[in-house]
C-alpha cells in the first residue's frame, strides 16, 4: 500500500537533509557526500518506519540512487559496485537457499511432523504441552522463517485447543491464549539462533563480513541458540501463570496429538530425502570452517559465507532435481510460496551500510555521537537492547536492524561493537507486546484468544527482560565465542 503523504514528508526530509547548508556538506576529504548518504539512509529508515510505501521498494533506492552519485568517490564504476553488489552477497544466496530448503519441508509437511514429534517427546500434560509447543516451534524457526513457522504452527495450536475444548465442554479462554502466544513468542525466538532463522540474522552475519569480520554458522548457533533456548523457560513461566487457571487435563493433550498424527499419516520417502539433504545441508553450514579451511590450502579462493550459501544452494538444487512418488521432491509451485522480495530487502540494509561506509558519514558519526561510546559497557549495550526492542515494536525487525547496524558499529565503543550488534539483532526479534510488531504477533492475534490488552500485559515486561537478557548474554558470550 502506497501512503502519499508519508511518501511526501520522506522525500522532504531526503531533500532538506542533502541540499540545506549543514556540517554534513564539509567532511574533509569525503566532501559533501556523508550530506547525501544521510539523506538516503533518512529516506529508507523513514519510510521503513512508517510503512509509507511496501518495504521491498524502498530497499530497492539504493540501485537507483548510488549508480547516479558520487557516494563512493568520482569514479562511475565504484558507485555502480557499491549499488548492485550487495544484492548478489552470499548471504543473500545462504537466505535464498535455506528458503528452498524450507519449501521442501513445507511441501511434504515435514516440518508439522517434527514440530510434532518434538511436542510428543515432551510430554501431554498441560503445563508440558505448553513447553513442547514452545520448544517445537522454536526448533522449527531455526530453519524456517518466523513467518512461516508461525504459519504452519497455527492450525495446530487451534485444533489443539479446540480438542481441549471439546473434551472440557467449555472455552479455554486463558490457556488458548498462552497456547497462541507460544507459536508467536517461540517463532520469534527461534529465528535469533542460526544465520538463516531470520532476515536480521542474516543481515547481521553480512555486516560483519562487509566489515571484515567473517562469523561461522557454528559460532552463530553458540550464541544464538542459548540465548533463544535460556528466553524460552522463561517465556514458558509467564504462559503458564497465565494458562493455568483453565488448563485441561492431560489425556485431552495425547488424543489432540494423535489425531495430527493421524493426518499426517505416514512418512513418505520424500520426506526422507529432504531430511536427509537437510542434514547434509547443517552438517556443512556447521563445518563451514574447516571446510573453507581446506577449499583455501587447495589454492581454491573461499571464505565461510560463500562456501554456506554454496551448501545451501546445492541442496536446494539437489531438491529440485530429485524425485519421489513421480513428482519433484522440490516443485516450482513450491518455489512461488517463497518470500523472493525478503532478498531484496537484505540486499538493500546491505547497499545502504556501504552507503554510509564508503561515503565517510560512519566517520562523522563516530566524532559526533561520542556520548554512547564515553558509557561503560554494560550501560551502552543495555541503552541499545532497549531502544531496539521499542524501535521494534512498531517497525519490523528486518528495517530496525537495516538502521541500526551502520550506525551502532560507528558510535560504540571499539571493543563493544561486535556484542552490541549482537545484542540489538537479537532484542530486535524479541517484540511481543503489540499485534504489529511482527507477522507471528499479527498472525496468532486473529484466533479469538488473544487480545491487545492480554499481549500488552505480558509482552512488556517480557519486552524489558529480553532486552537485558540480549544485553547480559551478548556481553558475556561474545567475546568468548569470537
Amino acid at each position: 500500500m502506497i501512503r502519499p503523504r508519508l511518501v511526501a514528508i520522506g522525500l522532504a526530509l531526503f531533500l532538506g537533509i542533502w541540499l540545506v547548508d549543514s556540517p554534513l556538506h564539509d567532511v574533509g576529504a569525503f566532501g559533501s557526500r556523508p550530506a547525501l548518504a544521510a539523506a538516503l539512509t533518512a529516506l529508507m529508515a523513514f519510510w521503513w518506519i512508517s510503512e509509507a510505501l511496501p518495504m521491498y521498494w524502498t530497499a530497492c533506492l539504493p540501485l537507483v540512487v548510488v549508480p547516479l552519485s558520487n557516494l563512493h568517490g568520482d569514479s562511475l564504476l565504484a558507485n555502480a559496485k557499491g549499488a548492485f553488489l550487495p544484492y548478489l552477497d552470499p548471504y543473500v544466496f545462504l537466505f535464498l537457499g535455506g528458503m528452498g530448503i524450507a519449501a521442501a519441508m513445507q511441501q511434504w509437511n515435514l516440518h508439522r511432523r517434527i514440530a510434532l514429534t518434538i511436542m510428543g517427546a515432551i510430554g501431554t500434560e498441560p503445563r508440558r504441552l505448553l513447553l513442547g509447543l514452545l520448544l517445537a516451534t522454536a526448533f522449527v524457526s531455526l530453519w524456517i522463517s518466523n513467518t512461516a513457522t508461525a504459519a504452519m504452527m497455527f492450525p495446530i495450536g487451534l485444533a489443539i485447543i479446540a480438542e481441549f475444548e471439546h473434551q472440557a465442554g467449555r472455552r479455554l479462554q486463558g490457556y488458548g491464549a498462552a497456547l497462541m502466544l507460544a507459536i508467536a513468542y517461540a517463532a520469534n525466538l527461534g529465528g535469533t539462533g542460526t544465520k538463516i532463522g531470520t532476515v536480521p540474522a542474516a543481515q547481521l552475519s553480512g555486516f560483519m563480513a562487509q566489515r571484515g569480520r567473517e562469523i561461522d554458522f557454528l559460532d552463530f548457533m553458540l550464541i544464538g541458540v542459548p540465548f533463544a533456548t535460556v528466553f524460552l523457560f522463561v517465556v514458558w513461566v509467564a504462559l503458564w501463570r497465565m494458562g493455568r487457571h483453565d488448563a485441561p487435563d492431560a489425556a485431552s493433550g495425547s488424543h489432540a496429538l494423535e489425531s495430527e498424527r493421524a493426518r499426517l499419516g505416514t512418512i513418505q520417502p520424500a520426506e526422507w530425502i529432504v531430511l536427509s539433504v537437510f542434514l547434509a545441508a547443517a552438517l556443512a553450514w556447521i563445518s563451514g570452517r574447516p571446510l573453507t579451511a581446506m577449499l583455501q590450502a587447495a589454492g581454491i579462493p573461499a571464505t565461510t559465507a560463500l562456501v554456506e550459501a554454496g551448501a545451501a544452494l546445492l541442496a536446494s538444487l539437489t531438491l529440485m532435481l530429485a524425485r519421489a512418488n513421480g513428482r519433484a521432491v522440490l516443485e516450482p509451485r513450491s518455489l512461488r510460496t517463497l518470500q523472493w522480495k525478503t532478498l531484496l530487502l537484505i540486499g538493500g540494509g546491505f547497499a545502504m551500510a556501504e552507503a554510509i561506509e564508503g561515503s565517510g558519514l560512519s566517520d562523522w558519526l563516530g566524532t559526533r555521537l561520542v556520548f554512547l561510546r564515553d558509557l561503560a559497557p554494560t550501560p551502552q549495550i543495555v541503552l541499545v537492547s532497549l531502544v531496539t526492542v521499542a524501535l521494534s515494536a512498531f517497525a519490523s525487525n528486518a528495517a530496525t536492524v537495516a538502521v541500526l547496524l551502520p550506525i551502532l558499529a560507528t558510535t560504540v565503543a571499539p571493543g563493544q561493537v561486535e556484542p552490541v550488534l549482537f545484542a540489538a539483532t537479537f532484542a530486535a526479534s524479541c517484540d511481543f507486546a503489540l499485534p504489529a510488531g511482527t507477522p507471528p504477533n499479527a498472525i496468532v492475534f486473529g484466533s479469538g484468544y488473544v487480545t491487545i490488552p492480554v499481549m500488552a500485559r505480558t509482552g512488556v515486561v517480557l519486552d524489558v527482560l529480553a532486552a537485558c537478557w540480549a544485553a547480559l548474554w551478548c556481553g558475556l558470550m561474545v567475546p568468548l565465542v569470537l
